[in-house]
């Protein structure tokens, strides 16, 4: 473990603005460099996501996406740029996340996370992003880290509007909020069919790596057993309190 006399003057200067603050502070800034955390989804939401864990200095972030840059992701996947195009996504956030900052460390998973891969991928890491765009990747994420303890930060953006909640074992789970048989198909649909406000992607995006810090950290009141929405068009946050369903597995393991 690193301790204060060990940072580089670089690293000093890096994070600053962290080790000036009494709730991070050098202790917290040790935890994030030791965290390993895993972002599913290198998108809209992966985006803002990535860019600024890196920039935190999370000591390791693990990619996983097995699609490739289209010109039709650039008007809300910050992290990709015109020049990307055709490239693996994962390639071409590292590339990004690297140049952010040096002193972490970049793991590409260019593949689907399925049920034969996911809790050996998942059990590498300490914390997992649920940046994704589809229900059944939203459960496995969802139903891996209940069956494995893992905390977990889950977003979703639709149109104008987007949502995010934590969670850690004994708190509510996905399962808990939303109800897959009753979810409206519309409620699925990728972006780039339903339609998204480019910048709703940044906000979201923005508060899931708040929660993330936080979390990695231990500070502050994380999103746990509540959900926090976003409505662009009205402009106005609004915080849920969500109950743990007594049947779900989040609560009996």
């Amino acid at each position: 473990m690193k301790t204060i006399t060990e940072l580089s003057k670089d690293e000093k200067i890096r994070y600053r603005g962290h080790l000036s603050l009494c709730e991070i502070d050098v202790a917290g800034q040790q935890r994030l460099a030791e965290s390993r955390v895993l972002i599913v989804g290198t998108g809209g939401l992966g985006s803002p996501v990535a860019l600024y864990l890196a920039a935190a200095g999370v000591g390791t972030i693990g990619l996983l996406d097995a699609d490739t840059v289209s010109l039709s992701n650039l008007q809300r996947q910050v992290i990709h740029t015109t020049a990307d195009i055709g490239r693996l996504k994962v390639e071409s956030a590292a590339e990004k996340l690297r140049a952010i900052n040096p002193h972490i460390n970049v793991v590409t998973h260019p593949f689907m996370l399925d049920s034969d891969n996911a809790v050996a991928i998942m059990d590498n890491y300490d914390l997992v992003m649920d940046c994704t765009d589809n229900l059944p990747t939203r459960l496995l994420i969802n139903d891996t880290c209940v069956a494995t303890g893992k905390a977990m930060v889950f977003g979703a953006v639709s149109r104008f509007s987007g949502q995010v909640f934590s969670h850690k074992a004994g708190t509510a789970c996905y399962r808990c909020i939303f109800d897959p048989s009753t979810t409206a198909p519309e409620a699925d649909l990728p972006c780039v069919i339903n339609g998204i406000m480019n910048t709703v992607v940044g906000v979201i995006g923005s508060i899931q790596a708040t929660e993330a810090v936080k979390l990695i950290v231990g500070t502050g009141d994380a999103l746990l057993n509540r959900m926090l929405t976003f409505d662009a068009i009205t402009m106005q946050f609004n915080t849920f309190v969500i109950s743990p369903i007594d049947t779900c597995k989040c609560q009996h393991g």
